[in-house]
């Protein structure tokens, strides 16, 4: 039995979930599971404020690509390259074929280690670090209170602190300028 190696699998968008799932059932169904290791879908955790409510969500950070660790056997590669729907196959590269030189063939080139050991190292940082706020607030814009006790006052943000989900703005109550803190759910651009 040969050396397992990383393999990148390319899928049609948004299409990577259902294609490596239907892998999955594939390579059951064929009994291959001693030459797949892993299927990888390597994915980012953010945290989106939309309509005032934050919700925690998985960005792939190769869209359209899934990694597999797997000793490709012909049989692997051709449930791969023809079974498997929203797949296209691998990331190839062209070779001279052995019997006749001006013919070429695409072969599935494996990731080199140190690249494998980067994209994993960067999934499993991500798996354990907490989620990103992607923040769709910038300073100086005019935003609207909903909740709390200042809601339906206008004002305009001074500062975004990320990290605790908070914004710092500025707020004319009887004439005076007041600075408040608010969430990122208290408030909505106007």
């Amino acid at each position: 039995m040969g050396e397992k190696k990383w393999y990148v699998l390319r899928t049609a968008g948004s299409k990577e979930k259902k294609a490596k799932d239907y892998l999955e059932k594939e390579i059951e169904r064929s009994n291959l599971q001693d030459q797949v290791s892993q299927i990888l879908i390597p994915v980012k955790k953010e945290i989106v404020t939309k309509n005032n409510k934050r919700k925690e969500v998985e960005r792939l950070l190769f869209p359209g690509y899934i990694l597999i660790q797997a000793e490709l056997s012909p049989e692997l590669e051709y449930i791969i390259r023809n079974l498997i729907p929203g797949m296209s196959g691998f990331l190839t590269e062209k070779r001279s074929s052995a019997e006749n030189a001006a013919q070429t063939e695409r072969v599935p080139v494996p990731l080199r280690d140190a690249e494998a050991q980067r994209i994993l190292g960067k999934q499993d940082e991500n798996a354990e670090a907490p989620a990103e706020t992607e923040i769709d607030y910038t300073v100086n814009d005019s935003v609207k209170i909903i909740d709390g006790p200042f809601s339906g006052f206008s004002g305009t943000i001074d500062d975004i602190d990320a990290d605790r989900s908070r914004l710092k703005v500025v707020v004319v109550i009887f004439g005076r300028k007041t600075l408040l803190e608010l969430s990122f759910t208290q408030v909505t651009k106007e």
